[in-house]
């Protein structure tokens, strides 16, 4: 069962599951958190919380931003003003901005 997961027991953490755990998400749920950006901010509040409770560190939390603000902005099309900048921004930005922005995206919604 663990091997399905982006957060092991030990707490590392598997980016590369980063797609296919965005993919099982229902779509109707992620209409309802992609269509308003503080529902957006709050789901992703709470997943930062589990993953501090996991033993994430900010680095770890913040590569994990990473993978998920890479997987959005191929992927999926923002559905407000703020994830068309949040996309917009990430697009213009060389990976080292984006890391940073990630560790952004973090402290926003902590």
């Amino acid at each position: 069962m663990e091997k399905d997961h982006m957060i092991h027991k030990d707490g590392e953490v598997d980016t590369s599951k980063v797609d296919e755990t965005l993919n099982r998400m229902d779509s109707d749920r992620a209409d309802e958190i992609l269509g308003d950006f503080d529902e957006f901010r709050s789901y992703l509040s709470k997943r930062i919380q589990l993953g501090k409770t996991a033993g994430l560190n900010e680095e770890q939390l913040a590569n994990t931003a990473q993978k998920i603000a890479d997987y959005l902005a191929d992927k999926v099309e923002p559905r407000n003003r703020e994830e068309q900048l949040l996309k917009e921004l990430w697009k213009v930005g060389t990976e080292e901005e984006q890391h940073k922005l990630a560790h952004m995206l973090v402290k926003l919604a902590e």
